[in-house]
């Protein structure tokens, strides 16, 4: 589905830099790529436990785009329960991956935790306002989890 789709681009571009023997695919060398896989499950852990969390214990949830009261699991609905679950999800997950040794430091760590956060900002806004008709819940996800690499890698580039 549109969740798993750039973490596997991802992984292809993480195995044809292997494959060129540390060669660089798309301006992007092997470390970047893996920093872009690692990005997008953190984005997909980080938006499950905003959804769940924010749907199972959220006391008071809102739209992300008018600010006024929803019900729970409304698209766009966040809660504080489910952005605390959101940031520490993707966080938790990140320094799994650099005990795994996919990511390098822990600036890194960092790094991914906030992009994943943002990313599921933005994914609830998209959900608010143009998910519908062509825009599926899946298109949403491959938005998200793109959106999750993209601000991983660029972060990585500029921070850490």
């Amino acid at each position: 589905g549109g969740s798993g789709a750039t973490a596997t681009v991802c992984s292809v571009m993480v195995g044809i830099c292997r494959l060129k023997g540390g060669g660089v695919v798309f301006g992007l060398n092997e470390r970047l790529w893996t920093v872009g896989m690692v990005s997008s499950f953190c984005t997909k852990i980080a938006d499950t436990s905003a959804s769940e969390i924010g749907k199972g214990y959220g006391k008071t949830t809102i739209s992300i785009t008018t600010l006024r009261r929803v019900k729970p699991g409304e698209e766009g609905a966040v809660s504080a329960e489910g952005t605390v679950a959101s940031m520490v999800g993707g966080t938790v997950l990140a320094a799994i991956a650099k005990g795994l040794g996919l990511l390098t430091s822990w600036k890194e760590v960092f790094v991914v935790g906030v992009a994943s956060f943002l990313s599921t900002l933005f994914e609830s806004w998209l959900g608010a306002t143009v998910q519908g008709g062509w825009i599926t819940n899946e298109v949403v996800n491959f938005i998200n989890t793109a959106v999750g690499a993209i601000l991983g890698i660029a972060g990585v580039v500029r921070y850490a």
